[in-house]
């Protein structure tokens, strides 16, 4: 930092921008998108309780919060296939959620859980006294659970509580070499996770787009993607998209499950928007499989500089040409804030190319520079990488490229 870098000028300068860009999204978003109001459904509190009262023989289940993922999964080794299918059947909002546990069993759990909520919003469809708008919302989420229920769908996580989350899984998990798990940004939800019109711009459109081209680049390899909206997100563009709160809370979240992983498969996260301030607190805690950490339209990951992060993984970053998050202020004040831009030569990321992608939600898109910089970093083909400029060597010093 130079002496004008820390000047008292710009540090007030600084703080009155944010501030400013404070006010004006309190103008125009309002208070309200701070809340996230709890909706209707199953309550995960209750099934947790439900779990904690449980006993096997004489034997407490294992604590979904602070059993680690190696104990969980030792205890579900003794219980056996049939006394985890027991499980699930009891319980299948904790066992579908619960790291640790068979990935197969967890799906199974979670096929449970997703046909129970659909009976309870059949249900309340039929109900002449839900209004409206709880009617449309009740088709709506009784749509996404049909949907989500469908031949094939791997859910991994599902909790229909409030706005919701989940979490698929595409390919073989258990089986992959090499897996990738998008980190979405705000306006996440059970309801968003996919979409008919933006496709590409929803979790499971990303995800689905990021596998076929995968399945492209090493049609042979064995990759599994995970479409992660396992985290309560910001409800728009709002005081909480400015803050950390919700991404720390997240972060804890996406360590824990790159930690419980199956196998020693080696993982690449990607991560859109304020997926990326997520990742950037989650960044010191991943564990060493992490090997690849790509941002997209990133406000920031809460540092000045990537060395910051403290992690071993590689730290690549892109942003398209229209791209509007450029204009969000890069800096953090008081809590307010991202810091740093990513897409910053001072920064220290690598820099790839985003080709072809428009606009804020087009980094998936199938065609673009972007999809295949992402594909090629989730199969470890480092030397088909774009780079953002010619010449600039985004895949120098990695083992097996060129410019290695």
């Amino acid at each position: 930092m130079t002496s004008v870098d820390a000047s008292p000028t710009l540090a007030v300068t600084r703080a009155l921008l944010a501030l400013a860009v404070v006010f004006v999204l309190l103008a125009t978003t309002g208070w309200t998108t701070i809340r996230h109001r709890p909706g209707p459904g199953p309550s995960r509190e209750a099934a947790l309780a439900a779990w904690a009262r449980d006993r096997v023989g004489h034997r407490p289940l294992p604590d979904p919060a602070a059993a680690p993922a190696r104990t969980v999964a030792a205890f579900f080794a003794g219980l056996g296939t049939a006394g985890g299918r027991l499980l699930a059947e009891r319980h299948p909002l904790v066992v579908g959620n619960l790291n640790g546990a068979p990935v197969p069993l967890r799906y199974r759990a979670n096929r449970i859980a997703l046909t129970r909520a659909l009976t309870a919003e059949r249900a309340r469809i039929a109900d002449p006294r839900l209004s409206a708008d709880g009617l449309h919302e009740a088709r709506r989420r009784f749509d996404r659970f049909s949907s989500l229920l469908r031949p094939g769908r791997q859910i991994l996580a599902f909790d229909p509580t409030g706005k919701g989350r989940t979490a698929e899984v595409l390919g073989d998990l258990e089986r992959a070499r090499r897996v990738s798990v998008i980190v979405p940004g705000v306006d996440t939800n059970l309801l968003t996770f996919q979409k008919t019109h933006g496709r590409y711009g929803a979790p499971a459109g990303m995800a689905e787009s990021l596998f076929a081209a995968e399945r492209r680049v090493s049609p042979g390899a064995r990759v599994a993607v995970i479409a992660w909206a396992d985290y309560t997100a910001p409800v728009g563009v709002g005081v909480d998209a400015m803050t950390g709160r919700l991404a720390a809370n997240g972060a804890v979240r996406l360590v824990e499950l790159a930690s419980a992983l199956p196998g020693d498969a080696r993982v690449a996260l990607f991560c859109h928007s304020y997926g990326s301030v997520l990742c950037g607190l989650a960044a010191p805690r991943l564990p060493a499989r992490v090997t690849d950490l790509a941002v997209a339209g990133s406000p920031g990951m809460r540092v000045e500089r990537a060395a910051e992060l403290a992690t071993g993984a590689r730290v690549w970053a892109m942003r398209d040409a229209d791209d509007w998050i450029a204009d969000v202020p890069h800096l953090e004040v008081g809590g307010v804030g991202h810091g740093a831009d990513p897409v910053e030569p001072e920064f220290g990321a690598r820099l790839l190319s985003a080709g072809g992608a428009v606009g804020h939600s087009g980094y998936f898109e199938p065609g673009t520079e972007s999809l295949d910089n992402f594909a090629a970093i989730g199969v470890g083909a480092y030397q088909d990488l774009i780079c953002a400029r010619a010449g600039s060597a985004c895949h120098h010093g990695i083992s097996g490229t060129e410019g290695a």
